[in-house]
């Protein structure tokens, strides 16, 4: 897993609250059994018209939000089922970090498992970065080693990260790289149970 450490990105402004995973992934894409390739997927039923073509009036379709990195939602984000294929397509899309109110527990963790930090600021902090957004495009800082999000300008905001789950994103672990560091201990120990 790729380390994330400082991040700088533009900010896609998607206003809705309470998105559940059924509109980040739909069911019908939940075919593949790798964890790559759904990004072109992601948020299907609303990028795209019912005969395929794209929907203009959705905020990510708009070419000036083209290789953002950073989404901005409001509360409740990721709620409904728990399939971890949200966060995949999220970051196949090339999310890195997603900033909201709130967020549903387990898309929450799954999230961290996955590379993508998930932010919670303050609603008033919120409100006030889809208002700098509907200005012109948001270019965001996101710095996970001192839990600051800043711009170009002053705004600058804190929020909390749970340390463990900060280190792992820092170091770039999973829970599989987490238990290849400890590899040789684990050899020893298999090693001393072939004894009984």
């Amino acid at each position: 897993m790729e380390a994330l450490i400082n991040h700088i990105g533009k900010v896609i402004p998607l206003d809705k609250a309470n998105v559940d995973t059924d509109q980040i992934i739909p069911k019908q894409f939940l075919k593949r059994i790798e964890r790559t390739g759904f990004g072109q997927f992601l948020f299907y039923d609303w990028r795209f018209e019912a005969n395929g073509e794209k929907n203009d009036y959705f905020v990510m379709n708009d070419p000036k939000f083209e290789g953002a990195s950073i989404l901005l939602a409001r509360k409740n984000f990721g709620c409904g089922s728990s399939r971890e294929h949200a966060p995949w397509a999220l970051k196949d899309y090339g999310i890195k970090v997603v900033i909201a109110p709130s967020f549903a527990d387990i898309f929450y963790n799954n999230c961290f498992k996955n590379g993508i930090l998930p932010v919670v600021l303050k609603e008033a902090e919120v409100e006030e970065l889809f208002e700098k957004a509907s200005e012109k495009v948001l270019e965001l800082e996101v710095d996970l080693e001192s839990q600051e999000i800043c711009d170009k300008n002053e705004l600058k905001y804190h929020f909390e990260a749970d340390e463990y789950r900060k280190q792992m994103l820092l170091k770039g672990l999973d829970d599989i790289g987490l238990t290849e560091m400890y590899t040789e201990e684990i050899y020893k120990y298999e090693q001393t149970r072939r004894v009984y």
